[in-house]
């Protein structure tokens, strides 16, 4: 989900170097939802594991 980020992020900076204004931000949008989807996600899977017992 991160490497999608990182995608849609790299896709916004390219796009809105050649001008295409609608495409960057369209871009940008998907890139900061999967992000933080993947920041949610990454918090509550290390919650689980030290509920779990898991940190050694």
């Amino acid at each position: 989900m991160l490497y999608w980020a990182l995608v849609f992020f790299v896709v916004a900076l390219i796009a809105g170097v050649m001008g295409f204004g609608g495409i960057a931000s369209a871009s940008a949008g998907v890139a900061q939802i999967l992000f933080f989807l993947f920041l949610i996600l990454f918090v509550v899977a290390v919650v689980m594991r030290l509920a779990r017992g898991g940190a050694r």
